[in-house]
């Protein structure tokens, strides 16, 4: 079969016009989204890519089983074959994914691009950053050592002091009165089912919402008496996204090297540890929680996620009754609150 022919077959079988496709993919974007960090949104969907892949591959040899799940674990990192660098990718990425979506959220805030008409690209955008942590604690629950039984044990106790529907969810949590086997099932169906199927609903929405209202268009002082110039999404902007993911791919690679995942002592219902973090992303609620007490951290931490997602309805009002944007003051002393937080956390014994 001639070339022609072929491509005479495959147009009759799928009825596609990829003149179409290439100029609804080809939309105009501002010229300051060529520097890296002003397109920061395409770096944790490339992240999330890497995740869902590299899952998939330790699903094959994990058991979510309290009796198995940590010899699995090991047995994936110290037996498999390329299996401590697969489960080091996955580790990295992870973490990789929670700082893109925080610097991402960072630049979106400081930038006022969550104002009208774009409140709810903000709203998906914070819950997917929830879900992000959310994400990384049923992973780091799942490998079933000291770090992971405690953790969950915490966080249920935490789950409780919420009012009115702390003690049922603590116990869909469990899966029961106490961390077992329920517990397990549960977190992992969660981090493979629940959590995936959301997020990949929300970043629809989100990419929806963002091809919906365009990019923001941001001024800057230096060429503020310039007018705004565009360049095209397809092929420009894509191969710029594609030369970031090699980058990241290489990134995460050396440190999957360099800094292996680890294995602590499995987990002992019998043995409370001495000494036991959480990781690093929840490292601030863990020191609030040790400095409010358990009922007050729970509630304002409730009460701050809150904000957090709804922010640009809170900063319309907060603007119409002071007359004043405070939004930048205000995001300045919560990031170092959290950075304060963070940094006493990573240094307490």
């Amino acid at each position: 079969m001639s070339t022609r022919g072929l491509m005479g077959f495959l147009r009759s079988r799928f009825p596609v016009d990829p003149e179409k496709i290439t100029s609804s993919l080809n939309e105009p974007v501002p010229n300051h989204m060529k520097r890296w960090w002003w397109c920061l949104g395409g770096t944790p969907a490339y992240l999330f890519c890497v995740q869902a892949i590299t899952g998939i591959l330790l699903t094959f040899y994990y058991v979510p089983e309290p009796s198995a799940a940590y010899e699995s674990v090991a047995h994936i990192t110290f037996e498999v074959p390329f299996g401590w660098w697969v489960r080091g990718i996955h580790k990295w990425a992870a973490n990789f994914m929670i700082v893109a979506v925080v610097l991402h959220a960072l630049r979106v805030y400081f930038t006022g691009a969550y104002r009208k008409p774009r409140e709810f690209t903000w709203v998906t955008g914070a819950i997917i950053l929830l879900i992000t942590m959310v994400f990384g604690f049923t992973g780091y629950s799942l490998v079933y050592e000291q770090l992971s039984y405690w953790g969950a044990t915490v966080a249920a106790e935490l789950t409780t002091a919420a009012p009115l529907i702390g003690e049922p969810l603590a116990q869909i949590i469990r899966g029961g009165d106490e961390v077992g086997a329920g517990t397990l099932t549960r977190f992992f169906v969660f981090h493979i089912g629940v959590l995936p199927t959301a997020l990949v609903l929300l970043l629809v929405v989100h990419l929806g919402l963002v091809r919906a209202h365009g990019v923001t268009e941001l001024k800057f002082k230096v060429d503020a008496k310039k007018k705004v110039q565009h360049f095209s999404f397809f092929p420009d902007h894509l191969l710029t996204e594609i030369g970031i993911g090699l980058v990241l791919i290489t990134v995460l690679s050396c440190f999957a090297v360099i800094f292996p995942a680890g294995l602590g002592e499995a987990a002992d219902p019998l043995t409370t540890p001495e000494h036991i973090k959480p990781e690093w992303y929840f490292f601030f609620t863990f020191r609030w929680l040790k400095l409010a007490g358990l009922g007050t951290a729970v509630l304002s931490l409730g009460f701050a996620g809150f904000v957090f997602v709804f922010w640009p309805f809170f900063d319309r009002l907060i603007e119409r009754l002071t007359r004043r944007n405070l939004a930048v003051p205000i995001g300045v002393l919560a990031v170092l609150a959290v950075l304060a937080l963070t940094i006493w956390e990573a240094l307490a014994h």
